[in-house]
């Protein structure tokens, strides 16, 4: 079965401004731990030959992801080689109006290992959505990340999607959440 890592939304503003002066330096370390592990995992899908696919959000001019600016692009450790692809989408569902199904069609990909931001839209979404479109899905346990929400801190709602999608099934595709370590190509 062809597999591919999938990163969704590992921008460098992604969580910018998404929490108290008090709680952001606690997120901004916690993603400055996911996304190195998400880095090592690229690297060793590239080495095994796996398709390596960045997702980025691309928002409007007053979003904080606004397309073009710093805040907008991937953040530098894990930053597309070559070989990789990367689609390009305005909405939390990584599949809704972009061409990555076509992206992996052409590379036969069936299971796709996913990580990214932010667990509670987009890797929640695209997660589910994968699913339904036949694909099996290894959620990547400590390679997704969000903010704080309301009064649920960040490691709650990540935990919350961890044990909520694992399981998770549509006909025969099912979702498995794994931590990085246990994640081989």
């Amino acid at each position: 079965m062809t597999k591919a890592l999938l990163i969704i939304d590992v921008q460098n503003a992604i969580l910018s401004g998404k929490a108290t002066p008090e709680r952001q330096p606690h997120i901004d370390a916690a993603l400055d731990e996911t996304v190195a592990r998400l880095s090592a995992l690229q690297g060793k899908a590239r080495i095994a030959g796996v398709p390596v696919v960045l997702v980025q959000h691309d928002g409007s001019p007053e979003h904080r992801l606004a397309v073009g600016t710093p805040g907008w692009a991937i953040r530098n450790e894990i930053a597309p080689a070559e070989s990789d692809v990367v689609v390009h989408k305005q909405s939390c569902d990584s599949f809704f109006d972009t061409d990555l199904a076509e992206r992996l069609e052409e590379r036969a990909v069936k299971h796709l290992i996913i990580g990214g931001c932010m667990s509670q839209f987009c890797v929640d979404t695209t997660v589910r959505r994968a699913v339904t479109l036949g694909y099996d899905v290894t959620l990547v346990a400590d390679g997704h990340m969000t903010a704080d929400s309301g009064s649920l801190l960040f490691p709650a709602i990540v935990a919350h999607h961890n044990e909520t999608l694992d399981g998770f099934d549509a006909g025969r595709a099912k979702v498995r959440v794994r931590p990085a370590a246990e994640i081989a190509f």
